[in-house]
């Protein structure tokens, strides 16, 4: 009889040895869980951390390019010495084109020959007015080739200042680093400093988005009248952006393709 007691304690031993050793496992197994677990949101962290690294700073910085200009260039001192500020030397033709960076004929009656000791300028002589070579100016604000902007539209229809798109630029005695996209060939002013498109300015960035947002802020600042002459076509077409087929006029609004509305700013 003893023999059995002794038996059934033995076997009531062992299975709470066996249970508890599997209660043991199994709090090893949540542990490893939990400590696995933990190791993947710290890696996810870290990729995370490190993909908005390479993707916001460094990516930029690769995708860009850096350019000196030819030469240097010092608006401050040109803008005292001219009568008509800006419009001396960026101004629009009598056809209504813009003249848009100035040509060498317009610099040669001040800067035939060397007035100071700025090694800019005596390399501008040397190099480009004594041998009437244009000086190859790198454009910050250089849109696609498919892209129209009428100047005369926004500077004489809708009496825009030029520091809405350009900023302060006739205030620097110095002209800023070019920054070439190594992809598109086009300046980072097009884009804008932000990778993510974000702006403070309205002068930050020259996409097509920035156009259509100041069009619609300003559409109703702009006085239309009965009168169509080309150039009122042109900024009636460019700020409604009538939709194809409800057009009241003959022909589309673009004085290059006479088409609406994608064409009075795309050729």
């Amino acid at each position: 009889m003893h023999t059995l007691d002794d038996h059934a304690k033995d076997i009531s031993e062992d299975a709470a040895g066996e249970a508890g050793t599997n209660s043991s496992l199994e709090m090893n197994l949540k542990k490893q869980d939990t400590e696995a677990g933990g190791t993947i949101i710290l890696f996810f962290i870290l990729g995370l951390f490190a993909s908005l690294v390479v993707g916001w700073v460094i990516f930029p910085n690769l995708l860009y390019s850096k350019k000196k200009q030819p030469i240097d260039f010092n608006h401050v001192l040109h803008v005292e010495a001219v009568d008509n500020g800006c419009e001396s030397c960026h101004f629009l033709r009598e056809d209504g084109t813009f003249s848009g960076a100035p040509k060498l004929a317009q610099c040669i009656d001040c800067h035939e020959e060397i007035q100071g000791i700025s090694p800019d300028e005596i390399k501008f002589v040397e190099e480009y007015v004594s041998k009437e070579r244009e000086v190859p100016w790198l454009i910050y604000s250089r849109q696609p080739d498919c892209v129209f902007f009428s100047h005369a539209a926004h500077i004489q229809g809708a009496k825009m200042d030029c520091v809405t798109c350009h900023g302060h630029m006739g205030e620097s005695e110095s002209l800023k680093v070019y920054e070439e996209n190594r992809i598109t060939g086009y300046s980072r002013d097009i884009w804008g400093k932000s990778i993510g498109g974000f702006k403070k300015n309205t002068w930050d960035r020259m996409k097509m988005d920035d156009c259509a947002e100041c069009h619609r802020e300003n559409t109703a600042n702009i006085e239309k009248t009965d009168i169509q002459t080309p150039t009122q076509r042109l900024i009636d077409h460019i700020v409604n952006l009538i939709p194809p087929g409800t057009s009241t006029l003959g022909k589309g609004g673009s004085v290059q393709t006479e088409r609406d509305p994608c064409f009075a700013c795309h050729k």
